[in-house]
């Protein structure tokens, strides 16, 4: 097999992973599964995980099996630079971990939920990141991305990966938006999507105001 032809197939594994993740993750999917299973929609969310890290490992598979040499090196100075960088926007991860109901985001709360209750949106709420991005962990994850050294495997995953969070970022606001109305959408005119800006963020009292306005 070549390596144009594995490069082709590393894209189309992860383009296909974008779509089977998004398509899983819409309204009509998850409407589609609670009327065909309504006793066992209380396991969507945590089957959903589980499917997303399985079908993770094909992409992985493919781009470690490339023998590509790397692209390019970062000069001594600059890779300490990305490094460091990398390494604060894992320590933001790690933070922001803080404001997640992380047994709701894996699926493991809404087994003991009524089946009801089991899709039912959370309260809107902003920390500290979302105050500056509205997808902090979309954010930290590029900036590990492309502070790596990269071979034609890794680049060509990266611009799919990012290319996917755009689109992803996207499709899941529509959500957000018909979830929480008009305070989202003030969200969205006052904080960036992906990448924080210094002149566009929320102070306490704003994301405060914000809040109130989706609680009303």
């Amino acid at each position: 097999m070549t390596p144009e032809i594995q490069l082709a197939l590393l894209a189309a594994s992860w383009i296909l992973y974008g779509v089977i993740h998004s398509l899983l993750a819409s309204d009509q999917a998850r409407q589609l599964v609670r009327r065909t299973f309504p006793n066992g929609f209380r396991a969507y969310r945590l089957t959903y995980n589980l499917l997303a890290g399985v079908l993770l490992l094909v992409p992985l598979w493919l781009m470690a099996g490339y023998p590509g040499d790397l692209l390019w090196h970062w000069p001594p100075l600059l890779r300490w630079i990305m490094d460091a960088t990398a390494v604060a926007a894992v320590a933001g991860f790690a933070f922001s971990l803080r404001a997640y109901d992380n047994a709701e985001f894996l699926g493991l709360s809404q087994l003991a939920c009524p089946p009801d209750d089991a899709g039912k949106m959370p309260p809107m709420s902003l920390s500290t990141p979302h105050r500056f991005v509205r997808h902090p962990w979309y954010f930290y994850g590029l900036v590990i991305l492309w502070t790596r050294e990269m071979n034609a495997a890794l680049l060509t995953s990266a611009i799919v990966i990012t290319l996917y969070l755009v689109i992803g970022s996207r499709l899941e606001e529509r959500k957000l938006v018909r979830c929480y109305g008009e305070a989202y959408r003030a969200y969205q005119r006052q904080v960036p999507a992906l990448i924080p800006r210094p002149w566009r963020y929320l102070t306490r009292p704003q994301a405060e105001a914000i809040l109130k306005l989706a609680n009303q």
